[in-house]
């Protein structure tokens, strides 16, 4: 389609909002996207024609509802190139996604193990294996960055080891937007022997994302952060793996045969999708892949970085400021501070304008204690802004330096 970011905003109504008297410039994206009008009527059409428990009933409800289920497996199947619908499993989000494979695959890690992460992962992806840890005697080693924000090459290589069970990174940085070579790296992994699982949250809404061509073992991905709805995310992995690895959790839905004495487990995706899902959320995702689609990876790629690039000129003019994550390439986030004031003061101040930023650690405080500051004010776009809204926001951070005394 013919890229017209007045019609794309229409289509966002949170975006006639104001706040105190300013029209919203929403640049929290990273953090969660906004949904359009068609996400949002797949969901109240959902719950107003089509309302009924998936895979349970064999009435017209539940068929319609099942039908609209695994539609969007099959979307969600197409937008990251997966061979099948039964490599797709949906979670509740991209945490979960990575804790199941952290307790189902990281279950049958030996004592000693050695997992690779990375210094600017999202806690996220460090949590779930330090849980393992505990049960597991396993080792965490990670690879540092340089000035830039890039990962050590050398040093990720470096690490691995005969007792190196899986390597964990994100695709892309949710602080400094670096976006790691992570084909590379999975290659590197590979050719030791060693499995890999993608933190996809900030690289699925905003990258194209083909698995078969990364060659990735687990890929994972959130709803909300793709102009979805928030509950539902997406856990890839290869059907070999799946198939060995036990369930995550047990109840209805995720078994074969039930009895007192033994239970088996249904086939795949299913094994993984205890209970009922939120399948309003997942149906609805399958309309924000539509609109994805619609407007075009390539535009929504393009248009980001043309937002980055203009709001990062304007900011290095700025006196005493100290933009955090340089990488060439980079994805459309910028966070940074300026001078000594306190990135909540700033964000409170630019909120007063109008302007929705993101402050503190980002749920990345091993990378804040490498870069030795306490958090950043974190500016991430989205397709739906606005080289005039990055003008306002400069604008707005100008005043607000200022009245800092800067």
């Amino acid at each position: 389609m013919e890229f017209d970011v007045q019609a794309i905003r229409r289509r966002f109504p949170i975006l006639s909002r104001t706040i105190g008297g300013k029209p919203l410039i929403y640049l929290d994206n990273a953090a969660t996207s906004q949904t359009p009008d068609m996400v949002v009527g797949e969901i109240e059409r959902f719950y107003t024609r089509s309302k009924a428990n998936v895979h349970r009933g064999v009435h017209t409800l539940s068929q319609e509802a099942t039908d609209l289920q695994e539609s969007a497996r099959r979307a969600v199947r197409d937008y990251i190139n997966a061979a099948s619908e039964r490599e797709i499993i949906f979670t509740r989000g991209t945490t979960e996604a990575i804790n199941l494979v952290a307790s189902s695959y990281g279950g049958g890690f030996p004592e000693g193990g050695e997992i690779i992460l990375t210094v600017m992962e999202h806690h996220a992806n460090i949590v779930p294996w330090q849980l393992l840890q505990r049960h597991k005697n396993l080792k965490l080693k990670v690879v540092d960055i340089n000035e830039r924000g890039e990962l050590d090459l050398e040093q990720y290589r470096s690490l691995f080891s005969d007792c190196t069970v899986m390597a964990s990174f994100c695709h892309v940085s949710n602080v400094l937007g670096t976006v790691n070579p992570v084909k590379e790296m999975i290659a590197y992994a590979h050719s030791r022997g060693v499995p890999v699982l993608v933190d996809g949250a900030q690289g699925a809404p905003h990258l194209p994302v083909d698995v078969r061509d990364l060659d990735c073992d687990f890929y994972v991905f959130s709803s909300h952060k793709m102009y979805g709805p928030t509950g539902v995310g997406v856990l890839y992995g290869r059907e070999n793996l799946l198939e060995l690895m036990p369930p995550y959790q047990g109840g209805g839905e995720m078994i074969g045969k039930v009895t007192f004495e033994h239970t088996t487990f249904a086939d795949l995706p299913f094994k993984f999708e205890a209970g009922t899902p939120d399948f309003v959320g997942i149906a609805a995702f399958a309309k924000a892949i539509e609109f994805i689609r619609e407007v075009g990876i390539g535009n929504i790629e393009a248009q980001e970085h043309r937002l980055l690039r203009l709001a990062t000129e304007e900011m290095e003019r700025m006196p005493g400021m100290r933009i955090f994550g340089t990488a060439p390439g980079k994805s459309a986030v910028i966070s940074f501070l300026v001078g000594d004031i306190h990135p909540y003061d700033l964000g409170m101040l630019l909120d007063k304008m109008g302007v929705a930023v993101r402050t503190g650690h980002h749920c990345a405080e091993p990378l804040m204690d490498r870069l030795g500051i306490p958090g950043t004010v974190r500016a991430s776009f989205a397709v739906y802004n606005t080289e005039e809204e990055v003008g306002a926001f400069i604008e707005a951070l100008k005043k607000a330096v200022k009245i800092f005394g800067y």
